[in-house]
Parts: structure tokens; sequence; C-alpha cells
């Protein structure tokens, strides 16, 4: 009996932070705060549950900043034909997503990436609180996603 309950315990311990780690989009994201943001990939993290695709902004003030656009899981964004060739770091991309909730932070879910060929890529942006699958991107935006 005492060794089923440790097992238990154990079980529950391991598998607490690997549920906290996965989340709803309307948990982290806001879907009123849309962002459009165009700039450099500078590195891609192929990681589970979330990738990120982490960009490289010019500011209107001519600075710059980093911003960490979460997609799908790896596997997701391969069934959807995102590959590792297609978000290469140094590739100049737009990408259309939601700021996190979080405004102080520069993330946000990325729904499309738009390569200089034209091509769209979709990231994501599904789940529980996302925006619908129709819903248009934002046309112009500052990089905090301010009209």
């Amino acid at each position: 009996m005492r060794k089923s309950i440790l097992a238990t315990l154990a079980l529950f311990a391991i598998s607490v932070p690997a549920a906290l780690a996965h989340h709803a989009f309307g948990g982290e994201f806001d879907a009123n705060r849309p962002v459009l943001l165009r700039g450099k990939i500078i590195k891609v993290e192929w990681v589970n549950p979330h990738s990120w695709i982490h960009v490289e902004v010019t500011k209107p003030s001519g600075g710059t900043e980093v911003w960490m656009i979460e997609g799908g899981s790896p596997n997701s964004l391969l069934r959807r034909g995102v590959t590792r060739d297609s978000v290469k770091v140094g590739t100049e991309v737009i990408v259309d997503g939601y700021q996190a909730r979080d405004h102080t932070q520069l993330r946000a879910n990325g729904r499309n990436i738009t390569l200089t060929d034209g091509r769209k890529l979709f990231l994501g942006s599904s789940g529980p609180g996302a925006p619908p699958p129709d819903a248009k991107p934002i046309e112009e935006a500052t990089p905090q996603g301010k009209k």
C-alpha cells in the first residue's frame, strides 16, 4: 500500500510540470493584441511542446529588439509544410500573430510567417482562446502591435 502511494505521488510530481508547460492560447496570448513583425530570423528552436523562432525587429526609433515567436510543435509544423529549411537563421520574414498577455515581454504566438518570395506558412494560433481560422492578419502595425 505504501509503495503504491509513493509511486502515485512520484508520477504526479513528474506529470504536473509537463502539464503546466503546455498551455491554451488564451491563457498566455491576447487575441485582441495582434502584432505584425518584420525582421530577420536569428535563432530557431525545434522543441516540444512548442517551437520558437527568434526574430530581430528594427524599431521605429532605429534600434532593434528580439521577439520570441511561438509556433506549433515541430511535428505539427512539419505536417503543415514548415521545415528547418523554410525558417533558416538569416531569413527575412514578416510574422503576424498575437502578443503575450504580459505586454512587457517581447513574445508572441505566431499565426503566419511570410517569406520574401511571398510564401505564407501557418505557424499555429490554435486551441482554446485562439482567433478563428479565418481571422485576417493585420495590415499595418508598429512592432508592438499598436496602430
